[in-house]
Protein backbone atom coordinates (compact mmCIF):
# COMPACT_ATOMS: atom_id res chain seq x y z
CA UNK A 1 0.00 0.00 0.00
CA UNK A 2 2.93 2.49 0.53
CA UNK A 3 4.35 1.74 -2.67
CA UNK A 4 0.73 2.73 -4.31
CA UNK A 5 0.61 6.35 -2.48
CA UNK A 6 3.85 6.67 -2.95
CA UNK A 7 3.32 5.60 -7.05
CA UNK A 8 0.11 7.83 -7.47
CA UNK A 9 2.00 10.83 -5.38
CA UNK A 10 4.80 10.67 -7.82
CA UNK A 11 2.58 10.41 -10.83
CA UNK A 12 0.46 13.33 -9.85
CA UNK A 13 3.45 15.08 -8.96
CA UNK A 14 4.49 14.58 -12.47
CA UNK A 15 1.55 15.17 -14.24
CA UNK A 16 0.86 18.72 -12.84
CA UNK A 17 4.71 19.82 -13.64
CA UNK A 18 4.00 18.25 -17.10
CA UNK A 19 0.74 20.24 -17.49
CA UNK A 20 2.06 23.41 -16.07
CA UNK A 21 4.85 23.73 -18.64
CA UNK A 22 2.65 22.99 -21.47
CA UNK A 23 0.63 26.29 -20.61
CA UNK A 24 3.73 27.87 -20.00
CA UNK A 25 4.91 27.13 -23.65
CA UNK A 26 1.15 28.67 -24.72
CA UNK A 27 1.64 31.77 -23.03
CA UNK A 28 5.04 32.50 -24.49
CA UNK A 29 3.60 31.70 -27.65
CA UNK A 30 1.00 34.77 -26.87
CA UNK A 31 3.82 37.41 -26.14
CA UNK A 32 4.60 37.07 -29.86
CA UNK A 33 3.11 38.20 -33.09
CA UNK A 34 4.72 36.28 -36.29
CA UNK A 35 3.98 38.22 -40.07
CA UNK A 36 3.70 35.29 -42.85
CA UNK A 37 3.36 36.66 -46.84
CA UNK A 38 2.07 34.04 -48.65
CA UNK A 39 2.99 34.16 -52.52
CA UNK A 40 0.09 33.81 -55.02
CA UNK A 41 1.96 30.70 -56.27
CA UNK A 42 5.84 28.79 -56.34
CA UNK A 43 6.22 30.05 -60.18
CA UNK A 44 9.39 31.82 -60.07
CA UNK A 45 7.71 35.33 -61.10
CA UNK A 46 5.16 35.08 -57.78
CA UNK A 47 8.34 33.95 -55.55
CA UNK A 48 10.01 37.39 -56.42
CA UNK A 49 7.31 39.40 -56.13
CA UNK A 50 6.73 38.10 -52.36
CA UNK A 51 10.11 39.70 -51.44
CA UNK A 52 9.37 42.64 -53.10
CA UNK A 53 5.99 42.78 -51.17
CA UNK A 54 8.18 41.92 -48.16
CA UNK A 55 10.51 44.96 -48.28
CA UNK A 56 8.09 47.29 -48.41
CA UNK A 57 5.62 45.78 -45.93
CA UNK A 58 8.36 45.80 -43.60
CA UNK A 59 9.29 49.29 -44.20
CA UNK A 60 5.95 50.28 -44.23
CA UNK A 61 5.60 48.82 -40.73
CA UNK A 62 8.62 49.71 -38.68
CA UNK A 63 6.66 53.77 -38.13
CA UNK A 64 3.87 51.46 -37.16
CA UNK A 65 4.64 49.21 -34.73
CA UNK A 66 7.53 52.20 -33.04
CA UNK A 67 4.18 53.48 -31.77
CA UNK A 68 3.78 49.77 -29.70
CA UNK A 69 4.93 48.34 -26.43
CA UNK A 70 2.25 45.26 -25.76
CA UNK A 71 1.49 42.53 -27.89
CA UNK A 72 -1.98 43.53 -27.46
CA UNK A 73 -0.95 46.82 -28.87
CA UNK A 74 1.34 44.82 -32.24
CA UNK A 75 -2.47 43.13 -32.82
CA UNK A 76 -4.76 46.23 -32.43
CA UNK A 77 -1.87 48.24 -34.83
CA UNK A 78 -2.09 45.69 -36.98
CA UNK A 79 -6.33 45.28 -37.06
CA UNK A 80 -6.34 49.35 -37.42
CA UNK A 81 -3.68 48.97 -40.60
CA UNK A 82 -5.23 46.32 -42.51
CA UNK A 83 -6.33 48.44 -45.08
CA UNK A 84 -3.09 50.20 -45.40
CA UNK A 85 -0.92 46.98 -45.31
CA UNK A 86 -2.73 45.26 -48.39
CA UNK A 87 -2.40 48.88 -50.31
CA UNK A 88 1.61 48.76 -49.44
CA UNK A 89 1.39 45.49 -51.01
CA UNK A 90 -1.27 45.93 -54.26
CA UNK A 91 1.09 48.79 -54.81
CA UNK A 92 3.71 46.62 -55.31
CA UNK A 93 2.27 43.92 -57.53
CA UNK A 94 0.25 46.48 -59.43
CA UNK A 95 3.54 48.08 -60.41
CA UNK A 96 5.13 44.93 -60.76
CA UNK A 97 2.25 44.32 -63.84
CA UNK A 98 0.22 41.28 -61.30
CA UNK A 99 -3.77 41.03 -61.88
CA UNK A 100 -4.29 39.41 -58.77
CA UNK A 101 -4.51 41.77 -54.95
CA UNK A 102 -2.94 40.79 -51.13
CA UNK A 103 -5.59 40.37 -48.51
CA UNK A 104 -4.40 40.96 -44.88
CA UNK A 105 -5.57 39.25 -41.39
CA UNK A 106 -4.96 38.00 -38.36
CA UNK A 107 -4.98 33.99 -37.28
CA UNK A 108 -3.86 31.86 -35.21
CA UNK A 109 -1.25 29.40 -37.21
CA UNK A 110 1.05 26.54 -36.75
CA UNK A 111 5.08 27.70 -37.51
CA UNK A 112 7.96 25.13 -37.01
CA UNK A 113 11.23 26.12 -34.96
CA UNK A 114 12.87 29.20 -35.53
CA UNK A 115 16.21 31.00 -34.82
CA UNK A 116 16.63 34.45 -34.40
CA UNK A 117 20.15 35.56 -33.38
CA UNK A 118 20.15 34.37 -29.31
CA UNK A 119 16.22 33.31 -29.36
CA UNK A 120 14.82 30.02 -30.41
CA UNK A 121 10.90 30.47 -30.51
CA UNK A 122 9.49 26.68 -30.82
CA UNK A 123 7.47 25.00 -33.11
CA UNK A 124 3.81 26.31 -32.23
CA UNK A 125 0.58 27.89 -32.74
CA UNK A 126 1.33 31.92 -32.71
CA UNK A 127 -1.04 34.45 -33.53
CA UNK A 128 0.44 36.05 -36.67
CA UNK A 129 -0.50 39.12 -39.35
CA UNK A 130 -1.71 36.64 -42.82
CA UNK A 131 -0.80 38.63 -46.21
CA UNK A 132 -1.84 36.47 -48.70
CA UNK A 133 -0.80 37.57 -52.48
CA UNK A 134 -3.49 36.43 -55.05
CA UNK A 135 -4.08 32.70 -53.86
CA UNK A 136 -1.81 32.85 -51.37
CA UNK A 137 -0.89 29.26 -52.18
CA UNK A 138 2.91 29.86 -53.16
CA UNK A 139 5.85 29.53 -50.43
CA UNK A 140 6.01 31.96 -48.05
CA UNK A 141 8.29 34.26 -46.13
CA UNK A 142 7.56 34.73 -42.37
CA UNK A 143 9.12 36.60 -39.27
CA UNK A 144 7.90 37.97 -36.22
CA UNK A 145 6.03 41.14 -36.02
CA UNK A 146 5.70 41.99 -32.22
CA UNK A 147 8.93 42.07 -30.67
CA UNK A 148 9.83 42.94 -34.14
CA UNK A 149 13.17 40.64 -34.66
CA UNK A 150 12.51 40.95 -38.77
CA UNK A 151 12.77 44.30 -38.98
CA UNK A 152 16.47 44.61 -37.76
CA UNK A 153 18.08 44.01 -41.17
CA UNK A 154 15.97 46.61 -42.98
CA UNK A 155 18.54 48.76 -45.08
CA UNK A 156 16.05 52.08 -45.98
CA UNK A 157 15.08 52.68 -42.71
CA UNK A 158 15.41 56.26 -40.76
CA UNK A 159 13.94 55.01 -37.88
CA UNK A 160 16.82 54.57 -35.75
CA UNK A 161 15.07 54.77 -32.08
CA UNK A 162 12.71 51.85 -33.10
CA UNK A 163 15.74 49.64 -33.97
CA UNK A 164 17.18 50.34 -30.35
CA UNK A 165 14.10 49.25 -28.74
CA UNK A 166 14.04 45.79 -30.59
CA UNK A 167 17.60 45.43 -29.20
CA UNK A 168 16.19 46.11 -25.81
CA UNK A 169 13.91 43.63 -26.24
CA UNK A 170 15.82 40.92 -27.31
CA UNK A 171 18.27 41.74 -24.78
CA UNK A 172 15.71 41.41 -21.91
CA UNK A 173 14.42 38.04 -23.29
CA UNK A 174 17.70 36.11 -23.90
CA UNK A 175 18.86 37.63 -20.43
CA UNK A 176 16.04 35.85 -18.48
Amino acid sequence: MKYIISFVSFLAITLIFVFSGLNNCKNENMEYLRIHIRANSNMEEDQRVKYMVKDAIVEALIPILSQVDTIDEAKIAMKENFNYIENVANNVLKAEKFEYKSSAYLSNEFFPARTYENLTLESGYYDALILNLGEGSGDNWWCVVYPAFCFLETKNSSNYGYISKIWEIINSVTKN
